[in-house]
């Protein structure tokens, strides 16, 4: 995912995939994946039971000191005083229980939610930049644990666990009422994911109104997932020369 090897090259990996970090959270922003809320993590190059996040802060705000490592148990590993995010728990549980999994992201945006609080239709893949939604996403009811009188959130480890389960080896799961959690083999990917599953949604619920929609079958869905390499590094070249301006006259 990111290149280099030796002491030296870990270091500047750390630094890159912080800077990388940085970038994701002002793409969010820009997308209106992100808002005030959210955050987006990586999986440690060389600790992997170990990732990077940034501390509490408002996404478009962070900048690279905000970034700090986070423990399996989603405690900070060195800054213990930090004031960090209550939903650490999310990406502390989704790396240990997937290996393939990079970086994760944590969202609200509308219209996630909006799929999140209905039984039908579930969000699947109705374009071919969408492959990854397959013919539908998982949908974590936080009543199935705690009942219904819970504030939604994932307030800790075991519940992690849980919405981990429940997002099996899907690359989205839905958060009922509260929004959704993307994955990837990589910042960019998870970017790219959050992204167009808010994409796929708007256009699942517009399209809904004008009559029965033709999603992508099962099939189709594999197929148009197997050119997204090219798709991610398209789409993150973009938004890296867009965005990347703003930050560097921060």
């Amino acid at each position: 995912m990111y290149p280099g090897t030796g002491a030296e090259m870990t270091a500047a990996s750390i630094s890159e995939i912080k800077a990388s970090l940085v970038l994701a959270n002002r793409i969010l922003v820009r997308h209106q994946v992100l808002d005030s809320f959210g955050h987006i993590s990586a999986r440690h190059p060389t600790r992997p039971d170990c990732y990077l996040l940034a501390r509490r802060k408002a996404p478009g705000l962070v900048q690279l000191d905000d970034i700090i490592e986070f423990g399996p148990d989603g405690e900070p590993t060195e800054e213990r005083n930090a004031e960090i995010f209550l939903e650490r728990y999310i990406h502390a549980a989704i790396y240990a229980a997937r290996e393939d999994v990079h970086s994760v992201v944590h969202g609200h945006s509308p219209t996630m939610v909006a799929m999140s609080v209905v039984s039908e239709p579930t969000l699947r893949a109705i374009c071919h930049t969408c492959g990854f939604l397959g013919d539908g996403v998982p949908l974590f009811e936080i009543r199935d644990v705690l009942g219904d009188a819970s504030n939604l959130l994932i307030g800790n480890r075991g519940l992690g666990d849980v919405l981990a389960r429940c997002l099996h080896n899907s690359s989205v799961v839905l958060m009922r009422g509260h929004g959704f959690t993307a994955v990837g083999n990589s910042v960019p990917q998870a970017v790219y994911r959050a992204i167009y599953a808010e994409t796929n949604a708007r256009i699942q619920v517009a399209t809904a109104a004008l009559g029965p929609v033709t999603y992508l079958t099962a099939a189709e869905a594999v197929a148009a997932e197997a050119t997204s390499a090219l798709q991610v590094e398209r789409t993150w070249a973009f938004w890296r020369e867009t965005v990347g301006a703003d930050i560097e006259t921060d």
